[in-house]
C-alpha cells in the first residue's frame, strides 16, 4: 500500500518559497548568434522605483504581453522579434533588449523600429549603465576586436567554457554606450547565454562598484582634517591646566566626532556595496576567463589595474573612519576624564570651605545663645524681681534683693536647659531620614 506523505500536514516557514524560488531567480536565456543586446541600468529606489516598475507593467500591456508578478523581480517578454528582460535588484533595475538576427549589418546598428521601442520604455531613475554587446558567429576574433577597438585599451580572454572570445577597450562610444563584442566559434545556445548575461553582468557591476570612489574621495578633506585636528587637540589637552580649556577641548571633540560619524554613516551603505559588487565582478571574471589572447591583457589583469587602486581608496577611506572613530571616544574619554577630575577637586574645595563655614557659624551660634541666655534671663530675672518688690509691699516677709540674687542662677540654669533641649530637638530632626524631603 503506498503511502503519500503531503507536506501539508506541517507548519511551512512563511519564506520558504520564496527562498526556494531564489536558486531559479533569474535564469539565463537560449541564445543563438549574431545577435545584438543592449544592457541600461537605472538607479532606482523607493518611490522612484515603484513608479518605473508601473511604467514597465503599462509598457507589457500596452503591447499585449503579460505584466510581472506584484512579488516578481524578473520578467521576460517578447516583442516581434525582440526579447526585453527585466530585472529589478536593490538599488537599480536593468533592462536587457535581445535583437536576435543578422539585421545589423554594422556594429551594434539595431534599426528605427528597435530605437523607436525602446524609447517607448521611459524610465524616472538615472541612467548609469548604457551597454552595447555584438555576439558575431566567427573564429577571426582577434582581426575582428582590432577593428572595433583601441589597441592601447584593448581587453581579450578566452572563454573557459568553450571556442569563444570576449573583447572591449571599456570606453564609451559616441553615443555613450561601452561596447562588448562576443566572437562565438561553437557555444551551445544556453552556454551562449550565460556567458552573454555574465559579460553584462562584469560591466553593470563594475560601474555599480566604482560608485563607491567619489564618495572616498569627497569624505577624504574631512577626514584628512579630523585626523589633523585630533593631533592638536592633544597637544593642547597635554598643556591645558584650565577647567574652561578642557571643555572647550571636549566641545570640539564631540564636534568633531560628530562630523566624522556623520559622514561614516552616509558612507556606509556606499563602501559595502561597492566591495559586494566587485566581489561579483571577480566571480564572474572567475567563471568565464581561461586565457590570454595574443598578448592582450585579460579582463581580470585590465580591471584590476584599474578597479583595485579605487577599491583600496574606498576600504582606506572606511578604515580611516573607523580608527579615528576610535581614537576621538578615547580621546573624549579621557579629556571627560579629565574634567571630571577637575570638578571633583573644586567639589572637594567647596565642601571644604563649607565647613570652615559651617564650624564658624556654629561659635557664632554657640555664642548668640549665650548671650541670648543671658539677655532672657536677665529679662525674667528682671521680671521676678519686680514680683518680689510687690510682695514684700503687700506685707509678705521677703526681702527683694536677697531673694532675685538667689533666683539669679535659677533661671539662668533653667533657660539654659530649655534651649539646649530645644536645639538637639531641632539636631535630632534634622538627622532623621527625609527629614529634608
Amino acid at each position: 500500500m503506498k503511502n503519500d506523505l503531503d507536506l501539508a500536514d506541517f507548519e511551512l516557514h512563511p519564506q520558504r518559497g520564496a527562498v526556494l524560488a531564489e536558486v531559479h531567480a533569474r535564469p539565463f536565456t537560449r541564445l543563438i548568434a549574431p545577435l545584438t543586446v543592449l544592457r541600461f541600468a537605472f538607479l532606482s529606489q523607493g518611490e522612484i522605483a515603484a513608479a518605473d516598475r508601473e511604467r514597465f507593467v503599462a509598457f507589457c500591456t500596452s503591447h499585449g504581453q503579460a505584466p510581472p508578478d506584484a512579488a516578481a523581480k524578473h520578467h521576460q517578454v517578447t516583442i516581434g522579434t525582440t526579447q526585453l528582460r527585466w530585472e529589478q535588484h536593490s538599488e537599480f533595475a536593468t533592462f536587457t533588449w535581445i535583437l536576435e538576427g543578422p539585421s545589423a549589418r554594422q556594429f551594434g546598428e539595431i534599426g528605427d523600429e528597435a530605437a523607436a521601442l525602446i524609447r517607448s520604455l521611459h524610465q524616472a531613475g538615472q541612467l548609469l549603465v548604457a551597454v552595447k554587446l555584438e555576439v558575431e558567429q566567427t573564429s577571426s576574433a582577434l582581426e575582428r576586436a582590432q577593428q572595433l577597438f583601441e589597441r592601447a585599451s584593448l581587453a581579450m580572454a578566452a572563454v573557459r567554457s568553450g571556442p569563444a572570445v570576449v573583447a572591449s577597450d571599456f570606453r564609451t562610444d559616441e553615443q555613450g554606450f561601452v561596447r562588448i563584442l562576443v566572437c562565438n566559434d561553437g557555444l551551445s545556445p544556453g552556454r551562449l547565454g550565460a556567458l552573454v548575461q555574465r559579460v553584462l553582468e562584469i560591466e553593470t557591476y563594475r560601474t555599480l562598484a566604482l560608485l563607491g570612489l567619489p564618495a572616498a574621495l569627497e569624505l577624504a578633506p574631512s577626514v584628512d582634517h579630523i585626523g589633523r585636528r585630533l593631533v592638536e587637540v592633544l597637544e593642547e589637552m597635554q598643556r591645558a591646566e584650565d577647567l574652561k580649556l578642557n571643555n572647550h577641548l571636549l566641545n570640539e571633540l564631540t564636534a568633531l566626532a560628530a562630523t566624522l560619524e556623520r559622514g561614516a554613516a552616509g558612507s556606509l551603505f556606499r563602501f559595502g556595496a561597492s566591495r559586494a559588487y566587485y566581489e561579483i565582478v571577480q566571480a564572474r571574471l572567475a567563471v568565464i576567463e581561461g586565457g590570454e589572447i595574443a598578448g592582450y591583457p585579460t579582463w581580470s589583469s585590465f580591471l584590476a589595474r584599474r578597479m583595485a587602486p579605487a577599491m583600496r581608496t574606498c576600504a582606506t577611506t572606511e578604515d580611516r573612519q573607523a580608527t579615528l572613530s576610535i581614537k576621538l571616544a578615547r580621546a573624549a574619554d579621557l579629556l571627560r576624564t579629565r574634567v571630571d577630575v577637575e570638578l571633583e577637586e573644586q567639589n572637594r574645595d567647596l565642601l571644604h570651605s563649607m565647613n570652615e563655614r559651617t564650624r564658624l557659624q556654629l561659635r557664632l551660634q554657640s555664642t548668640v545663645e549665650g548671650l541670648s541666655v543671658a539677655a532672657i534671663g536677665y529679662y525674667v530675672v528682671s521680671l521676678f524681681g519686680y514680683l518680689a518688690k510687690g510682695a514684700h509691699d503687700s506685707g509678705l516677709h521677703v526681702e527683694p534683693s536677697l531673694a532675685t540674687a538667689i533666683f539669679v542662677p535659677v533661671a539662668v540654669a533653667v533657660i539654659w536647659l530649655v534651649t539646649r533641649n530645644i536645639r538637639r530637638r531641632h539636631l535630632k530632626h534634622d538627622e532623621m531620614p527625609g527629614a529634608h524631603d
